[in-house]
């Protein structure tokens, strides 16, 4: 029962994307549409082929994978740390929320600049702007999460003589635990987010460069090779969080919507 269920999902999610690239075809097929402007599904995995015989797919894939994994390994770490204290803590939110309140509603595109004139071009700048990106909404769910709970648990907790580490480890991070996965859920996308500012801004290699780089010399299929792959691994990561998600919280009895008739 639970494979047809999977089966109909991934079934249904195909739907949109299939009718999109039939119309996107018809379009390029008829003309209305320049291919220097718009070219093809099929010219673009053409192109996507050609990128993955030279290797230069691979090759900036694997430089921005490893740019998104490193900063969003430090950015998450630290959001996740920084929402936990400052969730059981209230001396803790006083001193530091304020101030990351402030840090969070600063663009990237303004503080990109700054990075460079104190950074330079280099790795730690892209990966700086990255782990900003990750930061801030693991930071903010993992908050809201503890500060969610019902005081009423707390206060079951306190009659069954709950230590400090059980109540922890009982009660507030499995409470908590739907927050801070979506926290990892927005945190990734983010990343990816700060990923594409921070190479588009100043890179020699990644996926953002290979676009920057098509851009320049109006390889327009290039370019939306480079999206489509950003797209995808977002994907890929953000199902695979889905499945996490599933397996930690199987003792959530939520509502999961009804079949349409």
């Amino acid at each position: 029962m639970k494979t047809r269920e999977n089966y109909k999902k991934y079934v249904y999610g195909l739907i949109l994307p299939v009718i999109i690239i039939a119309v996107w075809q018809l379009v390029g097929s008829l003309h209305w549409v320049a291919p220097q402007l718009l070219p093809t599904p099929i010219n673009i995995f053409k192109a996507f082929i050609s990128l993955i015989s030279d290797g230069i797919l691979f090759d900036n894939l694997s430089v921005s994978i490893y740019r998104a994994v490193i900063g969003f390994a430090i950015g998450g770490g630290l959001g996740l740390l920084s929402g936990l204290l400052v969730g059981f803590f209230r001396k803790t939110e006083y001193t530091l929320d304020p101030t990351l309140q402030m840090i969070r509603t600063v663009p990237h595109l303004a503080i990109m600049p700054l990075f460079i004139l104190w950074f330079g071009f280099g790795e730690f700048s892209k990966v700086l702007l990255i782990a900003k990106g990750a930061f801030f909404p693991l930071y903010l769910n993992t908050f809201l999460g503890i500060r969610g709970i019902d005081s009423k648990l707390f206060e079951v907790s306190r009659v069954l003589e709950f230590s400090r580490f059980k109540q922890i480890t009982k009660l507030i991070l499995p409470s908590a635990m739907p927050n801070i996965l979506l926290g990892v859920r927005l945190s990734i996308g983010m990343a990816w987010l700060s990923l594409i500012v921070a190479e588009l801004m100043g890179a020699n290699s990644g996926v953002g460069y290979m676009i920057s780089d098509a851009r320049q010399f109006a390889q327009t299929d290039v370019v939306f090779v480079g999206i489509v792959i950003f797209a995808l691994v977002g994907k890929f990561t953000d199902s695979f969080v889905r499945k996490l998600e599933d397996r930690l919280l199987r003792w959530r009895d939520n509502y999961n919507g009804v079949d349409s008739k």
